[in-house]
């Protein structure tokens, strides 16, 4: 697993040792960003179900300004902080340890919170991606996107809660779903 652009291009990330996690791919992580790169530069991103840390790693690579990372893994928590320090970032970012759900309700009763720009969801695959979404539109900027990666064989809902999905990019047994809060396009 590596950075594929950006100030970090190159930069070699840490894997669990644990069973259980599936880091997004080099080659989705890729796609992705392709297709937010006019998104990310100054923008405040959340890596929900955030893992090695990988996609909020990449998104400050590409100048994202701040990131919070949510993980309610405690051994994930310590990966994320682990590939932070091995990539020299010291600022601009925050771990968060709790479910995403319960991280998003608690953010949004700070007196301090920004929305973000960008949510970026990546639960295991045998959850439902419509359950992800719950409360993620609640820390959402007005013109923000959110994208779920989910598996395949699990559609994901064409609305949830305020959200409307406006793109799909289906790669191998991965689907991206991104979502804004109106059809207003990538």
């Amino acid at each position: 697993m590596r950075v594929i652009a950006g100030t970090l291009k190159g930069r070699r990330l840490k894997s669990p040792t644990w069973e259980g996690l599936r880091p997004t791919s080099d080659r989705l992580r890729e796609t992705l960003f392709n297709v937010l790169m006019p998104r990310v530069a100054g923008a405040r991103v959340a890596d929900g179900f955030a893992g090695t840390g990988a996609l909020g790693i990449e998104a400050i690579s590409r100048g994202a300004v701040h990131v919070t990372f949510i993980d309610n893994d405690r051994r994930a928590q310590l990966l994320i902080a682990d590939n932070l320090a091995h990539c020299g970032i010291s600022e601009g970012y925050a771990i968060i340890r709790a479910a995403v759900a319960r991280a998003f309700e608690t953010l949004r009763a700070s007196a301090a919170f920004v929305p973000f720009d960008i949510i970026l969801l990546d639960p295991p695959y045998d959850q439902p991606p419509e359950g992800v979404l719950a409360g993620a539109a609640t820390v959402l900027a007005p013109h923000g996107l959110i994208v779920v990666e989910h598996a395949r064989r699990q559609p994901a809902p064409e609305s949830a809660e305020r959200l409307v999905r406006i793109r799909q990019i289906v790669s191998g047994d991965s689907t991206l779903s991104f979502y804004s809060c109106s059809r207003a396009g990538l």
